[in-house]
């Protein structure tokens, strides 16, 4: 199984280009925050190639820009390559399946943008109002005897 799911921040204003079959595709980066503190107790940042094909590399490039919080699943990719030096390379990237935008335009411009990078994770919002869910103190279990299902 290859399969990623990230969420992050784009680090540079994403470019559409073309492949000779004028295929559209962009390829950009995203910085993802680790879920640990290192021993300074300070937040690391791990960046990511990211490589989207067709409407979804169009779309990337005409709404979002840098800094803009995304969610991203795909899968992962190697290729090798020699770099102008002669050295063999290799690269890894996530191959979009699915770029989800992750904040409204309002709201990516209302953030201070001193970095780009430090951001938190948005507060999950089920819809669930805790006063209105009947099953709010239900535990974590709940059994339905097969014979209501009848």
């Amino acid at each position: 199984m290859n399969k990623v799911t990230l969420t992050g921040r784009i680090t540079a204003k994403p470019e559409l280009r073309h492949t000779g079959s004028n295929i559209p595709y962009t390829r950009f980066s995203i910085a993802v925050n680790r879920t640990f503190s290192n021993s300074n107790g300070e937040r690391e940042t791990d960046f990511f190639n990211v490589i989207a094909w067709r409407r979804q590399a169009e779309n990337v490039c005409q709404y979002l820009d840098k800094g803009s919080l995304i969610g991203v699943e795909g899968r992962l990719q190697s290729g090798n390559y020699t770099d102008k030096d002669g050295n063999k390379r290799t690269s890894i990237d996530v191959v979009a399946d699915n770029v989800e935008f992750l904040e409204s335009k309002g709201q990516r411009q209302q953030q201070d943008m001193s970095s780009p990078y430090d951001y938190q994770e948005p507060a999950a919002d089920n819809g669930v109002n805790l006063e209105e869910d009947p099953f709010a103190d239900f535990g974590d279990n709940v059994s339905i005897d097969d014979n209501f299902l009848d």
